[in-house]
């Protein structure tokens, strides 16, 4: 039994999700990860998005071909090889390095719809380690509704989240 609890100490508390707020015109999904990584670490494997991110959520089916250089004016983009094309997912707005990111942009079938978000990437550190708090705040005109969609967002974001912190725990310690 004590092993048990030790290995869950160590690995740290799964992602936590939540729909913050819903309404016909916008929403708000928090997803709040606790790591055994410095802050820096976090942020880095955060960075390395096409590590970790499913690849069932892309448009090409391959985690692959997602870029993310986490630099002001820079996206989270997708190649499509098959067809030649691509998708800007998201546009990097804010960045302060190891700690913070903001993003604006539309995530997946809301790219079709008339709504843009605002991802915020927080990073802090904790006594254990560090913690990553992912807010995604969309708005606009979602054919039948934007709050029947936020559910389903949080959904996808925090399964992502756990496959962030699956990849930010087993990387090698610096």
């Amino acid at each position: 039994m004590k092993s048990i609890a030790l290995v869950a100490l160590l690995l740290g508390s799964p992602a936590a999700a939540e729909v913050v707020s819903a309404s016909p015109n916008g929403f708000e999904v928090r997803e709040t990860v606790q790591l055994v990584v410095s802050p820096e670490a976090a942020f880095n494997a955060f960075s390395n998005l096409p590590s970790w991110w499913d690849p069932q959520h892309t448009y090409s089916g391959d985690a692959a071909n997602l870029t993310l250089n986490v630099t002001p004016g820079s996206c989270l983009c997708e190649r499509i090889p098959k067809t030649g094309g691509g998708v800007e997912h998201l546009r990097v707005t804010y960045v302060d390095p190891g700690k913070r990111v903001l993003f604006t942009g539309a995530l997946g079938p809301l790219l079709f719809e008339a709504v843009t978000g605002v991802m915020d990437v927080q990073v802090k550190r904790t006594g254990g380690g560090s913690e990553l708090i992912l807010d995604y705040r969309a708005a606009g005109f979602a054919k039948g509704g934007a709050d029947k969609l936020a559910a389903i967002v949080d959904q996808v974001l925090g399964a992502q989240m756990k496959s962030f912190r699956k990849f930010a725990t087993s990387q090698p310690k610096s």
